[in-house]
């Protein structure tokens, strides 16, 4: 009887396991045939490579400066009796802007002068008495010196006298006042900085393996930072006609306009050279390449093939298309294009979104709704 229920226990306990092995045997063959049947299509973006006419450009940095500048101090010292000028004015070549006290140098003045014109009467006087043998030659030596020297003493100090003021050099915008009338000047106080903002200058460095693309008169764009995406054209002005010994680099100036003021001396400018020649070059937009440690890549679109090399299509009659991920060597980058120097040629199609999903070989959708592509680059 013991016997019985142990083959009994045993025969339920074995058919347990059999239907367990069964559920878990169909589970298994459901997983195998998920994984072998074909993946869905990848919905992805994608665009063309171009071939277009590319300018180069040259970056750099630098720093604005103004056309001219200065900061405007006294030779001598003295104390401000009067200002003609206000902060940030504007003021033309010639205008006065500050007189020191000056009292004491036009009271010599007026002395000397009489002096002068005393010395001049018995110069004239003796210039007649000469020819007539009324005096020496001696004599009249004498009062020509006498002449000469008074003119000497009158011109010093008229010299003297203009040192006490001080007029504007050129026209421009007069910065901040540092004195106020009634205050002591030492000699060379800055009262002032003087800046011709009508063109500015900016002064740059490249690396001397450009100089051979370089000319005079060559377009330069600058950008700054308090107006952003505003470009500044201007012009290549000067190149020095030295490399510097310690960084290799050759200092450039360019010249650009300021009609509106916008621009100040000293702001950070980023430059860009245009280089003469442009060539035609295959451009993708940018968020096509990959940007790996071991190079850049793409996902180029092609159309899949049967063993018999015959195109095949889906359900719906359209090319069944596949991906393949191409190395590729690029270029310069700008405003949203790169240029593609190996690795793709005008007219192949890359994924410009979606890469995360893809692997090499995936089935891929390009979707309607497209990643708008950039901008075309300016001035290429």
């Amino acid at each position: 009887m013991l016997r019985r229920r142990m083959l009994i226990m045993l025969a339920v306990v074995l058919l347990m396991v059999l239907i367990l092995g069964g559920i878990k045997a169909f589970s298994i063959y459901q997983q195998v045939q998920m994984f072998s049947q074909p993946k869905p299509p990848v919905s992805v973006a994608a665009a063309q490579a171009e071939l277009r006419q590319w300018q180069e450009r040259l970056p750099a940095v630098g720093s604005l400066k103004a056309y001219q500048g200065v900061e405007l101090s006294l030779e001598v010292a003295g104390t401000v009796k009067s200002l003609h000028f206000q902060s940030g004015q504007q003021v033309k070549a010639g205008q006065l802007l500050l007189q020191l006290d000056s009292d004491q140098e036009t009271a010599l003045l007026g002395t000397a002068q009489a002096d002068l014109g005393l010395a001049k009467v018995d110069f004239g006087r003796g210039s007649q008495l000469v020819g007539d043998s009324a005096i020496s030659r001696g004599e009249f030596d004498r009062l020509t010196a006498q002449y000469r020297r008074n003119q000497a003493v009158v011109d010093q100090l008229k010299a003297s006298l203009a040192k006490k003021s001080i007029s504007a050099p050129f026209s421009g915008t007069i910065g901040i006042r540092q004195v106020d009338v009634g205050a002591y000047l030492a000699s060379g106080t800055v009262i002032a900085t003087l800046q011709d903002l009508s063109s500015l200058y900016v002064d740059f460095n490249v690396p001397e393996q450009a100089l051979p693309q370089l000319n005079l008169g060559q377009r330069v764009l600058a950008q700054v930072a308090a107006y952003p995406g505003q470009t500044f054209p201007a012009s290549l002005s000067a190149i020095n006609p030295k490399v510097d010994e310690n960084t290799r680099n050759l200092l450039l100036r360019a010249t650009l306009a300021n009609p509106d003021g916008k621009l100040l001396p000293g702001m950070f400018a980023s430059l860009q050279v245009l280089l003469p020649d442009p060539q035609p070059q295959v451009v993708v937009p940018e968020n096509a390449i990959t940007y790996t440690l071991y190079g850049n890549s793409v996902y180029r679109v092609s159309q899949k093939h049967n063993e018999d090399g015959q195109a095949q299509h889906d359900a719906e009659g359209q090319p069944s298309l596949i991906v393949e991920q191409r190395t590729v060597q690029t270029g310069e980058r700008r405003e949203g294009w790169v240029v593609i120097l190996k690795g793709l040629q005008a007219g192949d199609q890359v994924v410009t979104a979606g890469q995360l999903k893809l692997s090499p070989g995936a089935a891929i959708r390009i979707s309607a709704d497209q990643a708008l592509k950039p901008a075309a680059p300016g001035a290429n």
